[in-house]
């Protein structure tokens, strides 16, 4: 028998930055997912400070309109985590957690506020398909500066996040989707990495904002998992934010567009807040 043919791996340029504050920053606050991805992107681009603040998660938060749940909700988290609420600024409450957290419209407000013009953030809402989320990690991959991809996701479409070695081997070289049954079903946010490319599957990497799953925070998707958890058909809309140099942003627009993505916020379910100060 022959050596297996190789695996590539691709990380997205600023990853290693993003993961060095990921490991730093984990677990997010409670109801502050898409904050925390925001933050996380910010770090990864150089922007840790903004007029003496530091750009965390609650600064994201904040600048967003996210608004929290009064009580935490143990169905909103993931087994093994017992939830954050050591808020370091004041963000507003409402009582029901099912319309609490942060819209993908406060999200890029808030990071084309807070990183004053030198990052721009692009909403695409679809079409999601293994084919769309391949085409634009390729075009993230090919920037010079720091790119972020925010995935805005249904997480009961993904594995759980702890396969087997075999799992992940049989479905990078054979393309078997059968994996482990997911760890939760909320609507959420999480970074999209890195890639591994197989002769027949594609894995990818999210960076995730509670260390239980997979690895401190890190687990690997087959892209058509990933594709249909960014769908969402079975809960409100989804999509992916991507956050890019702002001198870098026309020319991803445009290659975007030729992929047949729709530049366009979704709603996800969550209720706007204050909005961006």
């Amino acid at each position: 028998m022959g050596a297996p043919a190789p695996l590539r791996t691709v990380l997205l340029p600023g990853t290693r930055e993003l993961l060095a504050v990921h490991a730093r920053e984990l677990p997010q606050r409670d109801d502050l997912c898409g904050a925390f991805c925001g933050a996380l992107g910010l770090s990864a681009a150089g922007l840790t400070e903004r007029r003496g603040e530091p750009l965390d998660q609650d600064a994201v938060a904040v600048a967003a309109g996210s608004i929290v749940s009064a009580a935490r909700d143990p169905a909103t988290l993931p087994g093994g985590e017992a939830g954050r609420r050591d808020y370091r600024l004041a963000i507003p409450e409402i009582e029901d957690p099912d319309v609490s957290g942060t819209t993908a419209a406060g999200v890029v407000a808030a990071l084309r506020e807070l990183s004053e013009g030198a990052l721009e953030a692009i909403p695409y809402s679809g079409p999601w398909t293994a084919g769309t989320v391949d085409g634009l990690f390729e075009l993230a991959a090919g920037c010079e500066r720091p790119v972020t991809l925010i995935a805005n996701h249904a997480t009961h479409h993904l594995w759980g996040s702890r396969p087997s070695a075999p799992v992940l081997l049989d479905y990078l070289y054979e393309g078997h989707l059968d994996g482990p049954g997911p760890d939760w079903n909320v609507g959420h946010f999480a970074c999209i990495v890195a890639r591994t490319e197989g002769p027949v599957g594609s894995l990818y990497a999210l960076a995730d904002t509670y260390p239980a799953l997979g690895h401190d925070g890190l687990h690997w998707q087959p892209r058509e998992r990933l594709a249909a958890a960014i769908d969402r058909r079975d809960k409100p809309a989804g999509g992916v934010i991507v956050l890019a140099d702002a001198g870098e942003a026309m020319a991803l627009r445009e290659a975007a567009r030729e992929l047949g993505l729709i530049e366009e916020l979704w709603d996800n379910g969550t209720i706007e807040g204050a909005g961006p100060a």
